[in-house]
This record gives structure tokens, C-alpha cells and sequence, in this order.
């Protein structure tokens, strides 16, 4: 049974281990860096440690990273990174920003990502509000059954829960429309923003 324990554990830490790497073995063996810069410069990596945990990942299979080549290549691709554009896109998707984009191009890229980051901050609260007025919407459901088949002496208890719950839904639901509210000016801002690109 130990045995079984101490495999077990060492394949959970060789998969741990596998997914921390950033390329894999045959990304490495290939050595196209300059691909793998543009690929980085373009997701917005931070230089420095992606390029650091580049060098562990290729350790595995004895290849030292160009670290020249990958520079230029991540230069192309941060190029493309830092546009109004992808500022929007990126913040969107709810990805954090740090700070890789050149003086020139960092305050159009951001003006985009502060305004997509909010627009998914907004969508996020919508969805957690949406879903907490669904649990409540079956609690009084459940309670609402209770009721129905519950004795005289205990409908008043459960008529007070029901109180209680739909006090709730209604706090849920005001917090729902102006989260609605705030996401519609939002998403207007990001199609004025879209079209004067």
C-alpha cells in the first residue's frame, strides 16, 4: 500500500512539474526563438521571468535559449501587443496588465485595457449577482412548499423566512439593475472607443 502512495505521489509531482514548464521538450529542441519572443511579446509577458522560466523549461533536454533572437522576436511581438486594441481585448478577457508596453504606446494601450477591464468587472458582478438571485429564487421556492404542507404552528416561522429571503432577492435584484445599468455605458464607451480606432 506505501508503495502504491510513493508512486502515486511521485507521478502527481512529475505532472505538477510538466505543467509549470512554459515549452515543451520539443519547443526547445526545435529553437525557434524568435517565434517564441514574438509569441511572448504578443501575450504580454513580462520579459525578464518569461524568459527565465524558458531557460528552466529547456534545462530538461540540455538547450540554452537565444537569448538575442528572442529578444527580437519579442520586440515584433510586443509591438502588436501594445495597441488600443489589444489594451481592450486583453482587459476584457480579465487579464492583468504589467506595465511591458514602451512609454509611447502605454497610455492609448491602457486607455483600452482600464476600459475592457472594467466591462469585465461588470459582466463578472452580473453573473455572481444573476446567480445568487437564482438561489434565492429556489430557496423561496423550497420555502414556499414548506408552507403548504407545513402544520398551523410552524407557518408563521416559515412565512417570516420567506419575508427574510425576499427582502434579500429584492436587494440582489436593485444591485442587479445598476450593475446593468453601469455595463450598458460601459459597452457604449467601448463601441465609441472601437470606432475612433
Amino acid at each position: 500500500m506505501l508503495r502504491i502512495f510513493f508512486v502515486l505521489a511521485a507521478v502527481g509531482i512529475s505532472l505538477f512539474l510538466a505543467s509549470c514548464n512554459t515549452l515543451s521538450k520539443k519547443e526547445c529542441l526545435a529553437g525557434d526563438w524568435k517565434g517564441i519572443g514574438f509569441s511572448d511579446g504578443f501575450g504580454g509577458h513580462s520579459p525578464e521571468a518569461r524568459f527565465e522560466q524558458h531557460i528552466k523549461s529547456c534545462k530538461r533536454v540540455k538547450v540554452v535559449p537565444d537569448l538575442t533572437v528572442w529578444k527580437k522576436g519579442y520586440k515584433a511581438g510586443l509591438l502588436r501587443y501594445c495597441t488600443p486594441e489589444q489594451g481592450l481585448w486583453w482587459g476584457q478577457l480579465g487579464y492583468r496588465y504589467v506595465g511591458v508596453c514602451p512609454p509611447e504606446t502605454e497610455p492609448s494601450f491602457l486607455k483600452g485595457h482600464d476600459l475592457g477591464s472594467r466591462q469585465h468587472s461588470l459582466q463578472t458582478d452580473l453573473k455572481r449577482l444573476t446567480d445568487e438571485a437564482e438561489d434565492k429564487e429556489e430557496e423561496l421556492e423550497d420555502l414556499s412548499g414548506k408552507l403548504t404542507a407545513a402544520p398551523d404552528a410552524k407557518k408563521y416561522d416559515i412565512r417570516s423566512e420567506i419575508y427574510d429571503v425576499e427582502r434579500e432577492l429584492a436587494d440582489i435584484r436593485a444591485k442587479q439593475r445598476d450593475v446593468e445599468s453601469e455595463l450598458y455605458l460601459v459597452k457604449a464607451a467601448v463601441f465609441r472607443f472601437q470606432s475612433e480606432l
